[in-house]
């Protein structure tokens, strides 16, 4: 049932078992400027969350904060029930298991498919890991391992998504934080990257993403947030927002 200002119980019905990321009256922004005001979060293990709203609702902040790249004024982060709410993003990624991708371009377009996939592993101990967490990574996707030894900057942009959210894959997180995963692709190559992303959550990965394009991300997603100024204003199954009028008429061209 979709919930208008939803409480904590209401987020806990829409979750899968415990909480695997949960997120409890989280204020964050930039320097002085707050732009989240306290809201909650509650994800399981092996689902799919999408964040809506219009511009400047703060969705791409809730990632940020996340994973440490905006300044958090109060609340708390938890994963696993354990608090890593200040923890710096490289720890986020290598003691909290929470994977990035970015909504930018951003892979190194004068290195090979092989050495970005590497880059993903600059927290490992030794390359040696890193190159075997690659191989691995290559060997469940057959797009990218037939352009292993291509430079980045030759690739499609479908193409170039896949490799961000592989090469998020090297340090083998839990959840994943995906910002507008198909912003500028083409509707088959969004296609492709929805069923990597859908491929991962079936392995059991958590997929907490931002997307613009709503009804592809309520279609996709298990849980669906709708943040209105920096709050939350709605929650409910991603079949139940993707029908609802109120969604449809402000996000879905409905």
């Amino acid at each position: 049932m979709i919930t208008r200002t939803p409480d904590a119980a209401a987020l806990a019905a829409l979750c899968k078992g415990e909480a695997l990321l949960s997120i409890g009256g989280l204020r964050a922004g930039y320097g002085k400027m707050e732009i989240l005001h306290g809201v909650d979060l509650k994800v399981g293990r092996g689902q799919s969350l999408c964040l809506i709203g219009p511009n400047g609702a703060g969705k791409s902040t809730m990632l940020h904060a996340i994973y440490g790249f905006a300044d958090v004024f109060g609340g708390t982060i938890a994963m696993a029930g354990q608090d890593v709410t200040r923890l710096a993003a490289n720890d986020k990624l290598a003691r909290a298991r929470i994977g990035y991708v970015l909504q930018d371009n951003s892979v190194f377009p004068d290195m090979t498919v092989e050495e970005n996939l590497w880059m993903g592993g600059y927290l490992m101990r030794s390359s040696k890991e890193a190159r075997a967490a690659a191989e691995r990574v290559l060997a469940n996707n057959a797009r990218l391992a037939e352009r292993r030894a291509n430079k980045a900057g030759v690739l499609s942009g479908g193409e170039r998504r896949l490799l961000e959210i592989s090469r998020a894959l090297i340090m083998d997180p839990d959840v994943i934080l995906v910002d507008e995963p198909s912003i500028g692709l083409e509707p088959r190559y969004i296609d492709m990257v929805f069923q990597l992303l859908g491929e991962l959550q079936h392995d059991g990965k958590t997929i907490v993403m931002v997307e613009q394009n709503a009804k592809k991300g309520l279609e996709f997603a298990d849980i669906g947030y709708v943040l209105v100024n920096g709050e939350l204003a709605m929650a409910g199954t991603g079949d139940e927002l993707v029908v609802d009028e109120s969604v449809g008429r402000l996000f879905l061209g409905g």
